[in-house]
């Protein structure tokens, strides 16, 4: 655990891509759950979010 806080505030490729895509696995989860309207309206934005981050984080270093 503490290898994964200290990749993330060295910004280390690895921690920050699992965390992008645990933010796609939410937003498309969202996206499909058919119990709340309001996690049905932010879907699109937390998917995104997480899609730009992990583009962002993939030019991060190993």
């Amino acid at each position: 655990m503490s290898n994964f806080l200290n990749g993330l505030m060295k910004f280390r490729r690895g921690p920050w891509e699992a965390v992008a895509t645990v933010l796609i696995a939410i937003g498309v989860f969202m996206l499909m759950q058919p119990f709340a309207l309001w996690l049905f309206t932010y879907s699109f934005i937390v998917t995104l979010v997480g899609t730009v981050m992990f583009i962002i984080v993939s030019h991060f270093p190993e």
